[in-house]
Formats: structure tokens, C-alpha cells, sequence
């Protein structure tokens, strides 16, 4: 499977067309709705490198590399923000680069304040396939719109505490 990346600049007025879970290629089952949405959409530079051609990982493995609890891995599944988790013979799920790139995206939509249910929703929405496409592009706008109006509520906080700071360094001064 070839997945296309995301552009690194979330400022910029088009960048959310790439984060709407696009990807190339054949996918099918439930590896289609987690590579679809998400690998297009994690910050692979961030991430602490996998193992050279390692594609399962164990749920420990997991909460080693996300910092998940494992009751949080189940969670997700349970709840429907994480697909069909494979499972190995003898019932051990076994998560793929994909469901990790996956769950990096579920984070930074965590980080973005979008409730549960709206993750929950966007999720869905990437397992019904390219239908969806504008609904997805809608709630990620939307969400990018509440992340710029928290950060410039952010940076009017940071400026007020500068100016303080300020009128105590020149009181001490």
C-alpha cells in the first residue's frame, strides 16, 4: 500500500485537503478504514522509529511506543474509534503500522479538543470510504477553525503574562 503524506504547514488555508484520508492503492477489511485515515495524517518525524520490517505489534509493544494505557487500546476498539484489531492464534491482538499511524492521528485530534464522539464520527465516516470525503473535509475545517481561535486565545494569555513578567523584572531592577 502507498500512502500519501501530509503536508508538514497546518497554517496554511489548503492543508486540510490533505488531511482528510486520502491514500492509493488496495486496501480492504478493516485495514482500509485505519490506512485511509490516518497515515496520510501522522507526524512521522516525531515518532520513535520502528523496527526494520516489523508490521505486528503486541498491545504492550503499543502502549510502549503511544503511551497509551492498554484499557485505552480496548477502549478505542471497543467504542469504534479503532477498526478490527487482528488477532494472532491464540487471541493476542496485533496492531499494524497502520493502526499505529492511526492512533498518532487520534492523538493530535485529542490534542485539537474534538470530543470523543466527533472522533468517533470522523472514524466511521473513514470506514464508509471516499463518500465521505467532504463530510470529513467539513469536520476537520471545523476543528482547524477551534484550534486557531484556542491558539489566539492562547497567545493574548501569553501577552498578558510577558507584560507582567516585564513590570516585575523592571520593579526588581
Amino acid at each position: 500500500m502507498t500512502v500519501m503524506p501530509t503536508t508538514a504547514a497546518t497554517n496554511r488555508p489548503n492543508a486540510t485537503r490533505t488531511a482528510t484520508g486520502t491514500a492509493t492503492g488496495t486496501v480492504t477489511g478493516a485495514a482500509a478504514g485505519t490506512a485511509a485515515g490516518a497515515a496520510d495524517c501522522s507526524s512521522a518525524s516525531r515518532r520513535p522509529p520502528r523496527p526494520e520490517g516489523q508490521d505486528r505489534y503486541t498491545i504492550s509493544e503499543v502502549v510502549a511506543r503511544t503511551g497509551l494505557s492498554a484499557h485505552t487500546l480496548r477502549w478505542y476498539e471497543r467504542i469504534g474509534l479503532m477498526p478490527h484489531i487482528d488477532r494472532s492464534h491464540t487471541g493476542q491482538r496485533r496492531y499494524t503500522n497502520a493502526d499505529l499511524d492511526w492512533l498518532d492521528f487520534v492523538g493530535k485530534l485529542r490534542m485539537t479538543g474534538m470530543p470523543v464522539a466527533g472522533m468517533v464520527r470522523y472514524a466511521e465516516m473513514v470506514r464508509e470510504g471516499r463518500s465521505t470525503y467532504g463530510d470529513r473535509r467539513e469536520l476537520l475545517e471545523s476543528t482547524r477553525r477551534d484550534v486557531l481561535t484556542r491558539i489566539s486565545e492562547l497567545q493574548d494569555t501569553l501577552a498578558v503574562l510577558d507584560r507582567k513578567i516585564g513590570f516585575y523584572e523592571d520593579a526588581e531592577g
